[in-house]
C-alpha cells in the first residue's frame, strides 16, 4: 500500500534520467557510425571555430557524412517509439480515470529502463545497433514519454481539488519538467568525460529502477476503484479501455466541447511557436555573428531554467489576483518580448539578456491545461490528459522539423526569421483565449460541474 500522493519525483526522476540519457545516447551512436564507417576513433579538436570551417579537410568532409547517417538512425529511432507510444497513451491514461493511474505511471519507467539495457548491451557486447530499433518499439509500447506526463498531470488533477491549487500545482509539475531537463543537459557532459559511454548508461538505468520501486511501493493511488466496476479483461472493460476520449466528447454539451476544443487549439497553437523557436537556440548560437562554444552554450540553457522557476512563481502569486486567462495572456506577451529581441541579438550580453523578458513565457501551457481540467468531471481527467499528452507529442515532433526547415531556407538572408514567425504565431492562440473571454467561459469547480450534469 502507497503512503505518499507525491508525483512530483516520479517526474523529477523520469525527465532527468531521460535527458541525461538522450545526449549520451546521440553521441554513442555518432561514435559508433564513425567507427563503422572510417575504423577509427572521432578526432576532437578543441581549436577549431564552429564559424571557421574548412569544407576541403578531410576531418571535415568525414563529419557531414557520418552527421548524415546519425540524423537518420535517430530519426528512425524516435519514429519507431513514437508511434507506439502515442497509442498506448491515448488508452493508458484514460484506462486511469477507471482502474488507478499508476499504470500509466510506471510502465514509462519501465519502458525506460529496457531502452538503457539496450544502448548498455549494444555498447558492451558490440552488437548491431540495428537491435535498438527493438528496445524502442518495446519502450513505445510501454507508453513513452508522452504517457508519462499524460498520467502524472491526471493525477495532480485527481488530487488538487482546489481551484486556486490545481493551478499551482500543474505549473509546479511543469518546472519541475523543466528545471531537471536544464540540469541534465550540463550533467550529461561531465558523465561522459567521467565515464565513458558504457559506464554512463548505469545513471539513468539506476534512476529508473529507483522510480519504479517508488511507484510501486511508495506513491498512493489516486483514483479508488471500485468494486462493482468492470473487469479491463471484460468485453465491457475492453470497450471501456479504447473509448475514454471519444466518450470524453461524445457525452459532452455543445458547451463543453467547444471550450475544450478551443482550448486546446490554443494551447496546441502556444506550443507550435515556442517549441519550434527554443529548438532553434542551440543553432543560432553557434552561428555568426554570436559563435558560441559549447560553454556558453551550456550556459545559455543552464539560465533557459529560471524562466520555469519564474513563471511558477509567477503562476503562484497571479492566481490569487486574476483570472486564468489574464494570466495566459501576460505570458504569452513574455514569450513574444523574449522571441522578437533574440531575433535582433548580435552580440553575447544580449542573447543572455534575452531570457529576462522570457522570465513569464512558461505560465501560458500549465495554465491552459487547468482550465481544460476545470471544464471536465473527475472522471474525465484521464481522458483529456491522454488527448493533451497525444498532441503535445505529435505537435512537438511536427514543429522541431518545420522549424528546422523555415530556418535552413532563412538563415543566410536573415537568421532571426523563425523567431519573429514565432511571435507572430503567438497571437492566434492569444487570440483564441480572448475568444473564450467573449464567449462566457467561466472557471467552475468539479462539484458545480457534476450538479449540472446531474441536471
Amino acid at each position: 500500500m502507497g503512503q505518499l500522493q507525491l508525483v512530483e519525483p516520479v517526474m523529477a526522476v523520469y525527465c532527468f534520467a531521460s535527458f541525461v540519457s538522450y545526449p549520451i545516447m546521440q553521441q554513442f551512436v555518432y561514435q559508433r557510425l564513425w567507427e563503422e564507417e572510417f575504423n577509427t576513433t572521432v578526432m576532437y579538436n578543441d581549436n577549431t571555430s564552429a564559424c571557421e570551417t574548412n569544407q576541403s579537410n578531410p576531418n571535415y568532409i568525414h563529419r557531414k557524412v557520418v552527421q548524415k547517417r546519425a540524423s537518420i538512425f535517430s530519426t528512425t529511432i524516435d519514429l519507431s517509439s513514437l508511434i507506439p507510444s502515442l497509442l498506448t497513451a491515448l488508452i493508458l491514461v484514460s484506462y486511469g480515470d477507471h482502474h488507478g493511474r499508476k499504470a500509466s505511471i510506471v510502465l514509462p519507467c519501465v519502458g525506460g529502463f529496457l531502452t538503457i539495457v539496450g544502448f548498455t548491451a549494444v555498447s558492451f557486447f558490440d552488437l548491431p545497433l540495428e537491435i535498438l530499433y527493438l528496445s524502442a518499439v518495446l519502450s513505445g509500447f510501454l507508453g513513452g514519454f508522452a504517457t508519462l506526463i499524460g498520467g502524472c498531470f491526471a493525477y495532480v488533477a485527481d488530487i488538487a481539488k482546489d481551484v486556486r491549487k490545481k493551478n499551482v500545482r500543474i505549473a509546479f509539475m511543469d518546472m519541475v519538467l523543466g528545471v531537471s531537463s536544464g540540469i541534465a543537459g550540463i550533467v550529461s557532459g561531465y558523465t561522459i568525460k567521467g565515464l565513458g559511454f558504457r559506464w554512463s548508461f548505469a545513471l539513468p538505468a539506476s534512476l529508473h529502477i529507483i522510480n519504479i520501486l517508488y511507484i510501486i511501493f511508495i506513491l498512493k493511488e489516486s483514483v479508488k476503484r471500485s468494486e462493482f466496476q468492470q473487469h479491463v479483461l471484460s468485453k465491457e472493460g475492453f470497450t471501456e479501455l479504447f473509448s475514454g476520449v471519444y466518450t470524453l466528447f461524445k457525452n459532452a454539451s455543445c458547451n463543453k466541447r467547444v471550450t475544450i476544443s478551443l482550448l486546446l487549439f490554443a494551447f496546441m497553437a502556444y506550443l507550435l511557436a515556442n517549441i519550434g523557436a527554443l529548438g532553434l537556440f542551440t543553432l543560432y548560437e553557434l552561428d555568426s555573428p554570436l559563435c558560441w562554444d559549447p560553454v556558453l552554450v551550456g550556459w545559455g540553457s543552464a539560465l533557459s531554467t529560471f524562466c520555469f522557476v519564474g513563471s511558477f512563481l509567477g503562476v503562484f502569486f497571479f492566481t490569487r489576483c486574476m483570472k486564468d486567462a489574464y494570466i495566459v495572456f501576460i505570458g504569452m506577451a513574455s514569450w513574444i518580448a523574449g522571441i522578437t529581441m533574440a531575433a535582433f541579438a548580435t552580440t553575447t550580453i544580449t542573447m543572455m539578456l534575452v531570457r529576462l523578458p522570457m522570465l513569464f513565457a512558461s505560465m501560458p501551457l500549465p495554465v491552459m491545461r487547468s482550465m481544460m481540467s476545470k471544464v471536465v468531471l473527475e472522471n474525465e481527467q484521464g481522458a483529456l490528459f491522454a488527448c493533451i499528452a497525444v498532441l503535445e507529442s505529435l505537435t512537438g515532433s511536427i514543429t522541431v522539423a518545420v522549424f528546422n526547415g523555415i530556418y535552413a531556407a532563412t538563415v543566410l538572408w536573415f537568421p532571426g526569421f523563425s523567431f519573429l514567425l514565432s511571435a507572430f504565431l503567438c497571437l492566434i492562440p492569444f487570440g483564441v483565449v480572448w475568444l473564450l473571454l467573449c464567449i462566457g467561459y467561466q472557471e467552475r469547480d468539479h462539484v458545480l460541474l457534476v450538479n449540472e450534469e446531474e441536471s
